[in-house]
Parts: C-alpha cells; structure tokens; sequence
C-alpha cells in the first residue's frame, strides 16, 4: 500500500491573508444570557409583530387621518422596541422598556382595541420581567450552594 502525502490544507480550508489574522484571534466567549433578558426579547419580539400588524390594521380601518400616520407611528414604535431589546441586557434597560411599554398603551388614545392588546402584552412583558428575575435568582442560589458544596 502507498500513502498519500500530506499536502498541507485543502483549498476549501485555506485562508487569505486578510483572514488568517482574524481566524488567528481568539474569540471571545459568548456572554451567557439571563432568564429575565431572554423573556424580555421574546415578549418585546412578539410586540414587534403585533404593532406591524395594528398599523397595518388603522391603516386599513382609516383610523387616522393621513393614512401613512398609522405607518409612521408603527415604524416609531418598532424602533423603539428594537432599542428596547438591544437595552434588556442592561438592568436600567428595564426602565426604558417600561417606558416603551406605557407608549404602547398610549395608542389607545387612537384607537381602543389598540389599548386592549397593548395592555394583554403588558401584561406578558410584566410576567417576564417577574418571572424572569425569580428564575435569575433560583439559578444564582443553585450555583452558590453548589460551589459552596465543592470547597
């Protein structure tokens, strides 16, 4: 039997040069998410989509008087919401959230159904900020009594 000689790597694997110094750096590790900012995202995510659908809906229903303002506000809110889930991981990012929250029951002044299901995901997004900060401190304990345990 004959060997094969190594040739060194294979085309797929080989690199430029521009990106032999960035695969040479070493990565960084991947920050570990809390339960309270991972509730938070998916709440405040679902939240996009209602809003993208409700200005899609006063658009239709003419709620507003130019039309492209139920656009504009729905475009407003969503940035805001983008901001907002960028922020959770900050424990002051809950106090803008919460503001973004009391924006999104402000649209009931436009339109009431707006209000009820601004105020139904409220009401979820307070869930994850509860229960989020109970499973938090649940984790927190279980690793104190567990190193604890190790020493």
């Amino acid at each position: 039997m004959t060997s094969i000689p190594d040739t060194g790597p294979e085309p797929a694997d080989a690199r430029s040069e521009g990106d032999a110094s960035a695969a040479s750096a070493p990565r960084r590790p991947k920050r570990e998410r809390t339960a309270t900012e991972s509730l938070m995202t998916v709440t405040m995510g679902m939240e996009i989509l209602v809003v993208l659908f409700g200005a899609i809906a006063l658009f239709g229903t003419r709620a507003t008087d130019p039309g492209w303002l139920a656009f504009a506000g729905g475009a407003a809110l969503i940035v805001l919401l983008s901001i907002a889930i960028r922020l959770a991981r900050y424990s002051w990012g809950i106090y803008v959230s919460g503001a973004v929250q009391v924006l999104l029951l402000a649209t009931g002044f436009v339109e009431v159904l707006a209000a009820v299901t601004a105020a139904i995901f409220v009401g979820f997004w307070i869930y994850s900020l509860v229960r989020g900060r109970q499973l938090d401190e649940a984790k927190r304990r279980y690793f104190e009594s567990h190193t604890d345990q190790e020493s």
